[in-house]
């Protein structure tokens, strides 16, 4: 820059301030607010993904949900299964 000044980035990689050249950092009143916001953040992302885990790996719920295509992708199966068998029984 050309007025020597500093630009904070964030951890996102957005301009957050602009501090002229000389002037002090922040505060450690600032930095422990910062820290705790990221902490509270922090917590708030890993319950919403426990959360979502937790519902991606319900089985039970998966089988509930997707009961139509578990039966097409079973006759589907059958099927094959059946046909080999009796290509097998018909080469002997």
């Amino acid at each position: 820059m050309s007025d020597g000044g500093e630009v904070y980035v964030s951890g996102a990689g957005e301009p957050v301030a602009r501090r002229a050249a000389g002037a002090p950092g922040r505060s450690s009143a600032e930095i422990r607010r910062d820290i705790e916001n990221q902490r509270e953040q922090l917590g708030k992302s890993v319950e919403a993904l426990r959360g979502r885990v937790t519902e991606l790996t319900d089985w039970r719920r998966q089988v509930r949900e997707h009961r139509r295509e578990l039966v097409i992708g079973a006759a589907v199966v059958g099927f094959a299964v059946g046909g080999l068998l009796a290509m097998r029984r018909s080469r002997r």
